[in-house]
Parts: structure tokens; C-alpha cells; sequence
């Protein structure tokens, strides 16, 4: 893969394709995949949920930052990937979007972290900190 990819996120890459699998898209036919990695090595991962309303659709990063946080996760999130459907948008990278932004900082600020975040396309795989997506982002450190 271009863009640096590593062994180890090749396995957070493939984490996320497989979240993307059981994704309910039936209104944009676009699922997508994300995996958390966190400084304990666990994995977390979700994928979108979509409502007829939209609105009420849920982003796969909002799935797994929810799961780590129901699971009692308070930072340590170091690396996460997303990944989309190939054949759509060109098979180019997909990144989060403002509002998985704003909620993966939330949970980064817990644990004082700048995650590496593997937006992955078809044959490219884009590496960016949470920071160059949300710079200046407000959240719980915000908050002392």
C-alpha cells in the first residue's frame, strides 16, 4: 500500500473493511468501516448506521468512539483507519467527517492524545493527525 502503511496497519486497515461489512447503508450505499487502536493494543471498530431521517444516521467513527467509551475507555487512542466502499469517490481516500471530527476529539483530549488517523482509498492509504483535520478543536481540555 502507498502511503507508509505498516504490518500493523495493514491489520487496522483490515479491522475496518471488516466493520464496513455489516454496515447498514441502505439509503447511500456507501458503508464504511472504522477500527480504534489504542495504547493497550485493543482494537475497536464500528460502521455507519443509516435511518431513513438521515439525520439520525450514525458515522462508523461515532459507532466505535461509542463502544470504547461504553467499555470505560478515557484516552489512549493512538491510530485509527477508515475505510469506504471501493469504486466510489474515485477509490479516493475517505476522511472523517466534521462531525466524527469533533467526536474523536473528544475522546483524544481524555487521554491528551494527537491520533494518526489512516484515511484509506482503493490503492492509496492518506496518514494525517486528528489535528490537521480539527485544528483548534474544542473539548474537555478546554474544560479545567
Amino acid at each position: 500500500m502507498d502511503g507508509g502503511a505498516t504490518v500493523n496497519d495493514d491489520e487496522l486497515i483490515a479491522a475496518a473493511r471488516e466493520a464496513a461489512e455489516t454496515a447498514y447503508a441502505p439509503y447511500s450505499d456507501y458503508p464504511v468501516g472504522a477500527a480504534l487502536r489504542f495504547a493497550d493494543g485493543a482494537i475497536i471498530t464500528g460502521t455507519n448506521i443509516e435511518n431513513a431521517s438521515y439525520g439520525l444516521s450514525l458515522c462508523a467513527e461515532t459507532v466505535a468512539v461509542a463502544k470504547a467509551l461504553a467499555e470505560g475507555r478515557r484516552g489512549g487512542l493512538e491510530r485509527l483507519a477508515v475505510t469506504g466502499p471501493k469504486g466510489k469517490g474515485g477509490d479516493a481516500p475517505i476522511t472523517p467527517c466534521g462531525r466524527c471530527r469533533q467526536v474523536l476529539n473528544e475522546i483524544a483530549q481524555l487521554g491528551g492524545t494527537d491520533p494518526a488517523i489512516l484515511c484509506v482509498g482503493a490503492h492509496e492509504v492518506m496518514e494525517l493527525r486528528l489535528s490537521d483535520l480539527l485544528p483548534h478543536g474544542f473539548g474537555p481540555a478546554h474544560l479545567d
